[in-house]
């Protein structure tokens, strides 16, 4: 038998979380081995954009700066908005947030996911001590002495002192781990496209909420909008099935009469897609020198936006208790360090996860149409409320990891360095 090949952690799957977690890991000085099934596809701005979007967070691009891909999304394609407004569906109440009014210089950035791994995976490329393994998937591991073997398809192993999971939503290592999920199950569908308007989006994210579900526009650089429209399964396969005129009848229906705001009129629309909506939670994000990120940790509904985001945090907020083991002396698969890690991202996960769920169903039932009139009332005039919602929602609020706040690698790394 070959000898297994020796890292201090191998990342399974290089997904945009996933490709983070290993470069911020190997710029930290760790040996990291990367197993991915296959490499992104080279991303061409001659294309148009692409279905799934991503609403990144400034904490999100203060990570994937560290990372070292922000740099090329920043200058290929992306759209920085500074204003936001949410309404309620009779129109009774919106809340709107201004970037200035909290100290921001934007609220997010719209982002291409294909762009994310793209640009992830191009920074991996230039950064010392990561070996990948691709294309190529895990077949089996185990606990062996305190360690993880990997056996690869290719027959390759890989001994390391640290596993991060870090395949998607039905990620196989969880289920090997043992590691149980809770799931929601929504009866609802995402519709996605992109729709030009008139007049062009001005840079605002805005969302409606509405029976059936939420329909958000949020903005694209070429003044178009990427749309996300949650409706019931059926009523979402019926509005794919609709040719482009009707399509956007109705939607302009749905988002017409918003009282002082945007959006325009539905003049175009792309391709259109649907996907279904969930939630999960897995019940740990650690076991015995393993742990969960991104989605093979939890799965958010996309009201909040905050899917990759809080991916992004899961990566930041290891990297960052990994290098306080290090420095302490600890092994960084110590239960107690491990044990760190899935209080601390655990508990942010379940709040945002119960607190979406929560907010869905003050939002969807018709009866509660003046309860959540009153509580929107009630945001909308309480600057402390809005600003806690805008520090979660950035990513910089105080129980965030450091990355996310600004703290940078190198700061980090050498904390009593002036």
């Amino acid at each position: 038998m070959s000898t297994a090949a020796e890292f201090d952690i191998v990342v399974v799957g290089a997904g945009m979380v996933g490709a983070a977690t290993a470069a911020l890991l190997a710029r930290s000085g760790f040996s990291v081995a990367l197993v991915e099934g296959r490499e992104p596809r080279p991303f061409d701005v001659a294309d148009d954009v692409g279905l799934r979007v991503s609403a990144l967070s400034p904490g999100a691009a203060n990570i994937l700066a560290e990372a070292g891909a922000w740099r090329v999304i920043e200058r290929t394609r992306s759209c920085a908005y500074r204003q936001m407004a949410v309404e309620d569906r009779d129109e009774h109440s919106v809340i709107e947030f201004q970037a200035a009014e909290f100290g921001e210089d934007y609220l997010g950035v719209i982002v291409e996911n294909d762009l994310v791994q793209w640009a992830l995976w191009q920074a991996l490329q230039l950064t010392a001590g990561v070996e990948f393994f691709c294309p190529d998937t895990v077949r089996e591991q185990a606990l062996e002495d305190g360690l993880r073997l990997l056996t690869l398809e290719s027959g390759v192993q890989i001994r390391a002192r640290l596993l991060v999971a870090a395949d998607g939503a039905d990620s196989r290592i969880r289920r090997s781990l043992g590691i149980r999920q809770d799931h929601w199950e929504y009866g609802q569908a995402g519709l996605v496209s992109v729709v030009e308007t008139r007049p062009p989006n001005p840079a605002l994210a805005w969302q409606r909420f509405m029976d059936g579900g939420p329909l958000a526009f949020l903005p694209l650089a070429d003044g178009r909008s990427s749309i996300v429209w949650s409706r019931p399964d059926a009523e979402a396969q019926r509005l794919l099935t609709l040719d482009d005129e009707a399509f956007l009848a109705e939607l302009g229906e749905a988002a017409a009469g918003a009282p002082g705001h945007w959006p325009g009129e539905p003049l175009s629309c792309g391709p259109r897609a649907a996907f279904p909506l969930t939630m999960r939670l897995s019940e740990r994000y650690a076991a015995p020198a393993a742990v969960l990120v991104g989605d093979a940790a939890h799965v958010v509904h996309p009201l909040a936006g905050q899917g990759v985001n809080l991916g992004l945090r899961d990566a930041a907020g290891l990297v960052e208790v990994l290098i306080e083991a290090r420095s302490s002396g600890a092994a960084i698969a110590a239960p107690r360090v491990l044990e760190k890690y899935d209080r601390w991202r655990r508990s942010e996960a379940e709040v945002m996860c119960r607190g979406v769920h929560g907010i869905r169903g003050l939002f969807m039932p018709e009866e509660l149409g003046p309860l959540r009139r009153v509580g929107l009332g009630l945001v909308a005039r309480s600057w402390l409320a809005r600003e806690t919602f805008i520090r979660r929602a950035t990513g910089r609020n105080d129980n965030a990891p450091a990355l996310a706040r600004g703290v940078g690698l190198n700061r980090l790394l050498h904390p009593t360095a002036s």
